[in-house]
């Protein structure tokens, strides 16, 4: 196992190996399981980043359920642009639904703000979000939704996982801080 690695020669150490992240997973999923029994909830996975999280996540979900995708973009290089660009692919007919936003990681909060406002238009009947990643110390503004959560880490740029560095490092099976 790679305990560095270089993605645009930018050196990254360690910070949470792939079985670990599996175990968060399988333990997620059993939580959703119970929560979401006989509702038939709607999986929106936020893309790109979640693509790895929720292909796992699904895996273990023992749920009748649905699974859509949506784009957004508010990052640029290792930070937030702090502005959120419109909202890709956005499922229609989500009224009276159920539906958990699954997102590879939760920081400013910007982003989740944008996308909670475009899908309550529609009327769920709950939304939640299920996030693999979550910087506390980074949150702008508290997420009332944001009920699952694998790992809270401190305020660093990682990679891996889903998660790049300008396009770069989506495909590691680890996740890696920034040194």
């Amino acid at each position: 196992m790679e305990t560095r690695v270089t993605v645009h020669q930018k050196e990254f150490e360690l910070l949470l190996e792939e079985d670990t992240i599996a175990k968060r997973i399988r333990l997620m999923a059993i939580q959703l399981n119970v929560d979401y029994e006989d509702k038939n909830p709607v999986f929106i996975g936020v893309l790109n980043g979640s693509f790895l999280f929720i292909a796992d996540l699904m895996k273990e979900v023992d749920l009748l359920c649905e699974t859509e995708f949506i784009k957004v973009a508010s990052y640029h290089g290792t930070g937030s642009t702090g502005s959120v660009k419109d909202a890709l692919g956005m499922p229609a007919n989500l009224k009276g639904r159920h539906l958990i936003i699954v997102e590879d990681i939760i920081d400013s909060g910007l982003t989740m703000k944008y996308i909670l406002s475009k899908i309550k238009e529609q009327e769920p009947a709950s939304v939640a979000i299920c996030t693999l990643l979550f910087k506390p110390d980074a949150l702008k503004e508290p997420l009332e939704a944001l009920n699952y959560i694998g790992f809270e880490i401190p305020n660093e740029f990682v990679v891996g996982y889903g998660l790049d560095y300008d396009g770069l490092g989506r495909n590691l099976n680890h996740i890696y801080r920034a040194i």
